[in-house]
Parts: structure tokens; sequence; C-alpha cells
């Protein structure tokens, strides 16, 4: 009974570290997306990219989670003011359990990790709203 009951913890253990990463990497990438949309025109993409790796700290740096360190997060950043909307897409790799076997070889596109990929999107503000954000302070003021 007790090999069978360690087989299925290990059979879990691999879902569960993957859902963990996907859930902080789409915490990231919307909060990364809210900033975006709100930032001042001073702030680089290079800051954007060090909040985004501060915060995908929070994934334990083990292979089962997430391979590479910070080196392997893949950030990008899309959209300005003029589109209305911006999109953050943030991307990894995890290396599957070698228990899971034929499971595995599904999941796994490379041969060797998973892809993992959190795509978020931030709508500036809407398209029926006319003027700038200066016209509206300037009623109120």
């Amino acid at each position: 009974m007790l090999p069978c009951a360690l087989l299925v913890i290990a059979l879990l253990l691999q879902p569960l570290c993957l859902f963990y990463t996907r859930m902080v990497m789409a915490h990231t990438a919307s909060q990364a997306a809210r900033v975006l949309a709100t930032r001042k025109s001073s702030t680089s993409n290079d800051t954007l990219r060090a909040y985004c790796l501060r915060r995908l700290r929070a994934i334990p740096n083990l292979e089962i989670f997430h391979e590479g360190g910070e080196d392997g997060w893949e950030v990008s950043f899309e959209g300005s003011e003029a589109d209305h909307q911006v999109c953050v897409t943030v991307k990894g790799f995890a290396r599957p359990l070698p228990l899971l076997g034929l499971v595995s070889a599904l999941l796994v596109s490379d041969g060797q990790s998973i892809d993992l990929q959190v795509q978020a999107q931030e709508t500036l503000r809407p398209t029926w709203l006319e003027g700038s954000y200066d016209s509206w302070v300037s009623i109120w003021s």
C-alpha cells in the first residue's frame, strides 16, 4: 500500500508544481500589464523587466518549477498609448519529473522541457472616450 501511495503523490507533484508556476507567472504578467498601462514615458523596459523578475523570484529555482534561473525567463512588452492596449508575455521552461514517463513525453515539446507561457492584456482606456487625460482634468480645475 505504501508504494502505491508514494507513486500517487509523485504523480500529483508535477502538475501541482506547474500550476504554482503558472499562477505566479499570470499574476506577474497582469501586474506588469497594469504598470505598463499607467507608466510614465521615462520608465524603460529594463526597469519593467526587473520588476517582473523580482516578482518571479517567488518561484523556487528548481527544475520541476522552472529551469534557468533569472536568465531563463523571457518577458516581452507590446503596445503603447496610441494602441489603447498593452500586452505582457512571460515565458519559461520546466523540466518534467522522470516518473511521469509517457505522460511527460506528451507534455514536452522539445524532448527536454515543458513550455510555460502566460499572456496578460490591459486596455488603457475605452475607445469611445474622447479627449486626453489633461482635458478631463481641466474640467475639474
